[in-house]
């Protein structure tokens, strides 16, 4: 069926053949079904996917969005049998139970539906992505944390606290014991079910509490009994390969976990803390990563701007943010952009987050003396066109990689710095020339990440025209502006937030931009020309986001000055 959708949806003139053929790639690459692919790519909407699935089956579509469910109807076909035939039953009327199917047409499945129920089955259809999303809601396993933590409770057992005195066999057997095996797993479990970019599992005098970060902000999830503090910091560091008798000094490592045929990549690091060990684990899922520049969030004049700067045959472009801006995305984005049999493009990473085919990427190991300089002397031989150096941290690092900007190469790198204009001060301070800098910086981008309004639960709400005027708008626009917020539901946590969206401030560093460099102009001067010259500011990109309803005020008001 999945191959004729294709050819289907192609004569339909619905999705063009090279979208089918990257769907195809991309269904390859992470083990999903075509028609997840082309919603996935954006190359088709869920509603558009399932409404043509309709119409050649000649069945009704749902949309299984805010859809409930009674358990007695889900408990009719197991949870293995939804995710193989990929179904959800939906109700029963008599002898009647009506299922949402992804594939109607499979006329095995209806069978296999009726033996087991003992009901006559009217299919539905509904698309891949939302069945898969419902299955997720409605067969969430039974065990949940608070499950796994009531049998902790009633076992009631005995573990030391302190770490100090625990004796390897006693930490062994509670590491090995089942509830806490069963514990991490349902941590690591709902960390991605809900999306989690980390997880933190702190130590602390009187408590050990586990915390998600989604979408940026961090959320306490539960706070498990002090006692089994140890038992879960070795549990995640055995998963990790790392040294469970090492408690005195920071450690990395890496683990990769399966949940229903998606893999993904989890980073841990560890730090000894005054009453014990800290873990973080990042967690990297590859099938997230979109390296489609349209994408990104960019303004469509900011997206030319962009494209133009890394499509220079030399020049340095710089990314700057904090940590988990979304500044590597953005870097990933770019280099497959113009990732071509012609480029040989190489990177130097710490750590490498994605495997992108095609182009040589670095890990850093400064324990044998691998950092960034060294690696970029390294790619200096290697005949490159294009380089990408992780992060510029110091004046060895940034003086190579100006070096290399003004010989040839096109070079992309990150730093840590408010905006776009203060950039230059940046690395001014770290001892480079301006005339320097000026010739080799071809444009700068600066970003921020804010959490998006659910749609699920966006709701309209009044704000003073005058507070609204203080963040930045023109009175002009207060007067007119509709102000959005989330009221909060099941979907996005009650938070009221689902997903990000990302602020940009884009400046290409042009002739006049180039002449204050040089006469060492202030921050503020450079950043009044570059406005003056047409970059909108991130606080402007935040003002922008607010007008199109994506965003709150609070949330522009807390990552922009």
């Amino acid at each position: 069926m999945y191959g004729r959708l294709g050819e289907m949806l192609v004569k339909s003139k619905l999705i063009k053949q090279e979208q089918l053929e990257e769907a195809l790639k991309y269904q390859k690459t992470n083990r999903c079904r075509l028609g997840t692919s082309l919603v996935k790519l954006n190359f088709i909407k869920d509603e558009v996917l399932a409404e043509f699935l309709s119409k050649q089956y000649g069945v009704r579509s749902i949309d299984l969005e805010g859809v409930s469910v009674e358990p007695s109807i889900i408990s009719l076909i197991p949870a293995e049998i939804a995710q193989k035939y990929m179904i959800i039953p939906l109700s029963k009327d008599g002898n009647k139970v009506t299922i949402a199917m992804a594939d109607p047409s499979n006329i095995y499945a209806i069978d296999d539906l009726k033996f087991m129920t003992g009901f006559h089955v009217e299919p539905v259809v509904a698309t891949e992505e939302s069945i898969r999303l419902a299955i997720d809601k409605f067969y969430d396993s039974a065990e949940t944390l608070r499950d796994v933590m009531d049998t902790i409770e009633e076992e009631d057992m005995e573990l030391v606290a302190e770490e100090e005195d625990i004796d390897d066999p006693t930490l062994k057997e509670a590491i090995e014991d089942a509830p806490v095996v069963k514990l991490v797993n349902l941590i690591l479990r709902d960390a991605i079910k809900q999306g989690a970019s980390d997880i933190h599992a702190e130590s602390y005098e009187k408590d050990f509490r586990i915390r998600f970060r989604i979408d940026g902000v961090l959320h306490d999830v539960m706070s498990p009994p002090l006692r089994l503090k140890a038992a879960i910091i070795s549990r995640l560091k055995i998963m990790s390969e790392l040294d469970i008798s090492e408690r005195r000094l920071p450690q990395d490592g890496r683990m990769k976990v399966k949940l229903k045929n998606k893999e993904i990549n989890i980073r841990v690091s560890t730090t000894p803390t005054l009453f014990g060990e800290k873990v973080v684990l990042r967690l990297l899922d590859p099938s997230s990563l979109l390296l489609d520049m349209t994408h990104l969030g960019l303004e469509k004049r900011e997206l030319q701007e962009f494209e133009k700067a890394i499509s220079s045959p030399f020049g340095m472009i710089l990314v700057t943010g904090p940590t988990g801006s979304g500044k590597t995305t953005t870097l990933y984005c770019a280099l497959d952009k113009i990732n071509n049999d012609e480029n040989n493009i190489m990177t130097a990473e710490d750590p490498v987050e994605f495997n992108l085919r095609g182009i040589n990427q670095v890990q850093m190991k400064e324990s044998i003396g691998l950092n960034f300089a060294s690696a970029l002397r390294s790619f200096l031989r290697q005949d490159p066109d294009i380089i990408m150096v992780g992060e510029i941290r110091d004046f060895e690092t940034a003086e190579i990689a100006v070096k290399a900007a003004l010989t040839g190469h096109l070079v992309f790198s990150t730093l840590h710095t408010n905006d776009a204009p203060s950039t230059i001060s940046r690395l001014l301070n770290m001892g480079i020339e301006p005339f320097l800098v000026s010739s080799s910086v071809i444009m700068i981008l600066a970003q921020r990440l804010v959490r998006r309004i659910c749609e699920n639960c966006k709701e309209r709400i009044e704000v003073p025209t005058n507070a609204l005027i203080d963040i930045g708008f023109s009175p002009e626009e207060a007067k007119s502006l509709k102000c959005y917020k989330g009221k909060g539901c099941e979907q996005c946590g009650g938070t009221g937030y689902k997903g990000r969206v990302a602020l940009y401030e884009v400046m290409p560093v042009r002739e006049e931009i180039k002449e204050l460099i040089l006469k060492g102009a202030s921050d503020i001067d450079i950043k009044r020309e570059a406005v003056k010259l047409g970059m909108r500011t991130l606080r402007k990109s935040g003002l922008e986001k607010i007008k199109e309803e994506r965003t709150t005020i609070e949330e522009v008001l807390r990552v922009t000055f």
